[in-house]
């Protein structure tokens, strides 16, 4: 049964952590924004954590549905791969440049979110294990071992969204470019291999 007051109140803190972090926001902050008593708030919630933590799995669950919806446009095995790696990259890219304290709260709560990242990681996992078997049953891939490969590539994957976090790429420069390279060179490596 869906909750409309708990619902509103995520949708207030979201905001309030994009802009100022987890840390530096304050649960009369949200009670004040959402004209709600902080008790009222604490009916729904023991604390920001527990907040900050509904936040977290809310935006892994549309994540999810929007890599679902980017894979429903694509229709061969190698397609799907492409477009499932550029969309995870992209939502990613317009998620840092929503959450401006991002970087911090990713840092400082890694291990807080982390039953929601394991989640997440089941999910990209799975999704990445369909993908390439439907390539072997299709001809288009082959692959030994689909689960070693698809955590390798998993891997590959967190590696350029801790770059993204952390700012190391800033794609707001011409870095972007460089980033979408070094993206399609990951790709076209798996696909071709490196051996000669």
């Amino acid at each position: 049964m869906r909750n409309d007051k708990k619902e509103k109140i995520i949708e207030i803190a979201t905001k309030i952590f994009s802009r100022f972090g987890m840390k530096k926001s304050t649960m009369d902050e949200i009670a004040q924004h959402i004209r709600m008593g902080k008790s009222t708030l604490y009916h729904y919630f023991k604390s920001k954590e527990d907040i900050f933590l509904e936040v977290v799995k809310k935006e892994a669950d549309t994540f999810k549905t929007y890599l679902r919806d980017e894979l429903k446009q694509a229709h061969t095995p190698d397609e799907k791969f492409r477009v499932y790696a550029k969309g995870r990259m992209k939502y990613l890219q317009e998620l840092v440049n929503y959450y401006t304290t991002l970087t911090d709260a990713y840092l400082d709560m890694y291990s807080f979110a982390e039953e929601v990242r394991k989640d997440f990681s089941n999910f990209e996992l799975n999704t990445i294990k369909q993908i390439f078997n439907e390539g072997i049953d299709k001809g288009v891939f082959a692959i030994d071992n689909v689960e070693l490969t698809a955590r390798m590539v998993t891997l590959a994957f967190k590696g350029f969204e801790y770059m993204l976090i952390t700012k190391e790429w800033d794609l707001d420069t011409e870095q972007e470019h460089d980033f979408e390279e070094h993206l399609d060179t990951l790709i076209d490596t798996f696909f071709k291999g490196i051996k000669k």
